[in-house]
This record gives structure tokens, C-alpha cells and sequence, in this order.
């Protein structure tokens, strides 16, 4: 074991690279609208669109359950070098889209082969396709980066110690999405949209000389990696997200998606049993410690996803405010998530772990319940109350969260642990948004429905369309209510299993 300072030093590119892998997650919503215009997709392709993110999500929640273990058995170093090469890779070919122009000479070479080689070659890299294949290549090596993050702090830190360095990766998280949005804009007032992703370069090697120079090598174990378990996963984690994706849409591949993903895990379930190197070990999930803060983070993650989507989109139409003002007005609660991650930190090295996650559970609870109050009239400095409350109480249980899944898992699985105790949260977010679309839609539908558009009798003045309008707006403030009011449930409902973490600080790792 290292001396505590260089243990805080090697944080320090680990962390960074947490930080721009969570930037790309969200960079996007700043950006799409150029995507569209400079490939020519219609407004009327955005359901195709939206892939970009979705893509996004799946790449980055598929690897997380497996790349924990992988780095058991690999070392951290390695595979946290190769997550980021992969994340770069991504880039680049994101960064390519339509920028292959000076291949066009090319496209009358005498060569017939070269000829079509370039025409095949500039049609892809101006497609659509091309944007969402590159983004699902760089959410594999960022939804590796943070389960790998979390096994590192493992390694260094034992029992309490862990609480902090695993409350600042996720104020580290947190932080590049809150400043994903921003620097998409910013980037995009001087540049071309695809500097966004080219600056990645520059960045990512920075970060892998970091590792290299400060992370000591780790090595792996003699255990073999599960590869055949690893595709049942993924796949399985691939379908659910596929099923989700068409909520609201098609209910008939909804079904058919969910249920072969269930199939594939339960599949996973019965081959894990005579399986000692499962990667996923299902030994983990007969702790109700560990079963609890991932049941937990699925909770977690639905509200969260529910909070930070009804925020911008409710700005934006009930409050008539512009993009950029929904995204500035949703950053006064993601900017106070990284203080809470630190708070929460701090509270779970020193006092039990269930005192900051009930804590901030109750926090987004009562802020949640005060945004269902919301109308069209709600300013600040109300509205700035209760977002920062919110955000502070989301950021308070990241670290008691993680601490009680890591603590709970033996030394030989915590790699594993790290990976699921991650990617449980982005399974919240997808299960939650896709809930959120698919109830929401109906729901608005049915207020549509009592709408009652009256026109003056003939000869009396009126104008029909004002009380049209007041309807609607009072449609949109009832959906969204109904909406912070199913997060502020989620996080009512989420205390119970909260009641079953760690209960104590633990001083020393139980298996060292």
C-alpha cells in the first residue's frame, strides 16, 4: 500500500477521465440540431435521431456489469488504457462525419475500384449511421472507465477510507455531464460541432499518460474471463434497452424485446450455477446489503432521469423559455449534485451510511413534491430553492450507495461489484425515461382530450385560440406534475431498501 499521498495523486487522471467520458454523455443536446442540419435529417427523423443518445446509453450501460471483472483479471492499468483508447477511437470517428470533402477528387479517379471505395467511403461518413455507430464505439470505452474507477479505489483504500475518493467519482461524473451541455454550446459558437469530439484526442492522451506515469501495474488473477457469460449480458442488457426504446411506440416489440432479454439473464442464471468464473457472480446478489444499494440505484437513477428531463422540456414549453435557457435553469440542480457527492462522501466515512442516503432520499423527495407545484407562473427565487435541493440531495447518495456495494462484496468480486453497482444506475435511467414516454405520451393524450376549443357566436368579438392556448398550457402544467410527482414517490419508495445498507463504518477490510 502507497503512502496516502500519492494514493490522492493517482485520483487525479483517473478522475479526469471519468469526467470528459461523462461530457460526451450529455454534449450531445447541445449539438443534435447541427447533427440533423448538417446531414439533412428532417424534423420528422428525430424518433431516428434521438439514437445518438440512446446509442450512447447502451454501449456505455451494456459493459459496465463486465468490465469490472475484466479488469480483475486483466489489472486496472491495462484495461483502464485500453477503455480510453476506445473512447478516443470513437471520437475520431465521430469527429470524421461529413468531414471527408478532399477524398471528392478521388471520386473520378480512372480507378474503378478507387472510385467506389470513396463514394462508399463518403457516403457512410455522412450518415446518420455512421454518427450513431461512432457514439456507441466511445460509450464502450466511457461505460468501462467508471466500474474500473471504483475497483482502483478498492485497491488503494480499504473500509471507510473508500467512502470520499468513491463520492468524488461520482462528483466527478456528475460534473462533466452538468458542463456536457455548456461546452457543446461553447464549442459550437467558434467551431464546427465535430471539434467537439476532436478535442477528445488531445485530452484522452493526457489522461493515458496519467495513468501511465502515476497508476502503479496491478496484476491480474489466473481466472479465465467468462466470455460466453459476457455476451449473455450484454446482449441481454442490449435487448431490455431495445424494449425500452420503443415505449410508447410499439408495444408488440416491447414485449418481445423484454422478454428475450429476460430470457437471456435468467438463461445467464442457470449457466452461472455451474459456472465458477461467472462475470457476474451471482453470489454477490445473496448479500441483501449489496442487493439493496443496487435496488437502490435503480430507484435513484429512474428519479434522477425523470427530474432532468421534465426540467427542460417543462421550461420550454409551459414557461415558453428557449433551449439554452432549460439547460442554464437544469444546471442549477446538476451543479449542486457534485456538492452533495462530496458532502455525502465525507458523512459516509464518518457516520453510518443509511444517515446521508435516507437523508437524500428526503431531500428529493420534498424538493420534488414542491416541483409538482410548478404552473406557469413559478420563478425564481423559489424555483432556484428548490432545484439546488434537489441536486444537493441526489448528489448525498452516490457515496453510501457505492461505499455499502463495495463493502458488502468480498475482495475477490469487488471488480465485479464496481461494474454492477454502476451500471445499475443507468438501468434506472433507462427503465425510468422509458417509463416516463411511455405513460407520459398516453397521459397527454387523455388531458388533450378534455380540451374544449370554443369559438364566439357569429357578430360578438373573441378570440377563440387564447383559451385554447390557457388549456393547453394547464394540459402541460398537469402532466408535469404527474411527473415530479412520480420521482418524488420513487424516492419515498427507494428508503426502504435504503434501511438494509451497511449499517456500520467499517475500519478495516473484512478479508485483509
Amino acid at each position: 500500500m502507497r503512502k496516502l499521498t500519492n494514493k490522492n495523486v493517482i485520483l487525479i487522471p483517473i478522475f479526469a477521465g471519468i469526467f470528459f467520458a461523462a461530457d460526451d454523455q450529455t454534449v450531445i443536446v447541445t449539438i443534435l440540431p447541427q447533427i440533423m442540419s448538417d446531414l439533412m435529417v428532417d424534423v420528422t427523423e428525430l424518433d431516428k435521431a434521438m439514437w445518438t443518445v440512446t446509442g450512447y446509453l447502451l454501449g456505455y450501460v451494456s459493459v459496465m456489469p463486465i468490465m469490472g471483472r475484466v479488469s480483475d483479471i486483466y489489472g486496472r492499468k491495462f484495461i483502464y488504457v485500453a477503455s480510453m483508447s476506445v473512447f478516443m477511437l470513437g471520437s475520431v470517428g465521430t469527429g470524421l462525419t461529413n468531414s471527408m470533402g478532399f477524398l471528392e477528387s478521388y471520386a473520378y479517379h480512372d480507378s474503378t475500384l478507387v472510385r467506389s471505395c470513396v463514394s462508399g467511403i463518403l457516403e457512410i461518413t455522412t450518415s446518420l449511421d455512421w454518427v450513431i455507430g461512432t457514439r456507441i464505439i466511445q460509450a464502450v470505452g466511457a461505460g468501462a472507465l467508471i466500474p474500473i474507477t471504483i475497483a482502483i479505489i478498492s485497491d488503494f483504500y480499504s473500509g471507510n477510507e473508500r467512502a470520499i475518493p468513491l463520492g468524488l467519482t461520482g462528483a466527478a461524473a456528475e460534473a462533466g455531464a452538468v458542463t456536457g451541455p455548456l461546452w457543446g454550446g461553447i464549442i459550437t459558437q467558434f467551431f464546427s460541432w465535430q471539434w467537439v469530439f476532436w478535442l477528445n484526442i488531445p485530452i484522452g492522451l493526457l489522461v493515458i499518460a496519467g495513468i501511465l506515469f502515476l497508476v502503479p501495474n496491478s496484476k491480474g488473477t489466473t481466472h479465465k474471463i467468462d466470455y460466453l457469460g459476457s455476451g449473455i449480458i450484454v446482449a441481454a442488457i442490449c435487448f431490455i434497452t431495445l424494449g425500452c426504446s420503443q415505449s410508447g411506440s410499439n408495444t408488440s416489440f416491447l414485449v418481445i424485446f423484454v422478454s428475450v432479454g429476460v430470457s437471456l439473464l435468467i438463461g445467464y442464471y442457470l449457466l452461472s450455477k455451474q459456472n465458477d468464473n461467472s462475470v457476474v457472480p451471482i453470489e454477490l446478489f445473496k448479500n441483501i446489503q449489496f442487493l439493496a444499494a443496487n435496488t437502490l440505484h435503480l430507484f435513484y437513477g429512474a428519479a434522477l432521469i425523470i427530474s432532468m428531463v421534465t426540467i427542460p422540456l417543462m421550461v420550454n414549453t409551459v414557461l415558453s423559455g428557449t433551449s439554452l435557457e432549460g439547460g442554464l435553469i437544469l444546471m442549477r440542480m446538476t451543479i449542486a449534485i457534485p456538492v452533495g457527492a462530496v458532502m455525502g462522501g465525507w458523512l459516509s466515512k464518518h457516520y453510518d451510511l443509511r444517515i446521508p442516503a435516507i437523508s437524500g432520499l428526503i431531500f428529493c423527495f420534498v424538493a420534488l413534491l414542491f416541483m409538482s407545484r410548478w404552473n406557469e407562473l413559478i420563478g425564481d427565487p423559489l424555483m432556484s430553492y428548490h432545484l439546488l435541493v434537489a441536486g444537493f440531495g441526489f448528489g448525498l447518495m452516490i457515496a453510501p450507495i457505492t461505499t455499502s456495494a463495495i463493502n458488502s462484496s468480498s475482495k475477490r468480486y469487488q471488480g465485479s461489484a464496481a461494474g454492477i453497482i454502476s451500471s445499475s444506475r443507468f438501468l434506472g435511467m433507462t427503465f425510468g425515461i422509458a417509463a416516463l414516454s411511455a405513460w407520459g405520451s398516453q397521459r397527454f393524450q387523455d388531458l388533450l382530450l378534455g380540451i374544449d376549443l370554443k369559438f364566439p357566436e357569429t357578430g360578438v368579438l373573441g378570440n377563440p385560440t387564447s383559451g385554447f392556448e390557457n388549456q393547453l398550457i394547464q394540459a402541460g402544467v398537469n402532466l408535469f406534475h404527474d411527473f415530479f410527482m412520480i420521482g418524488s414517490v420513487l424516492c419515498l419508495i427507494g428508503i426502504l431498501p435504503c434501511l438494509f445498507l451497511v449499517k456500520t463504518r467499517i475500519t478495516k477490510d473484512p478479508l485483509e
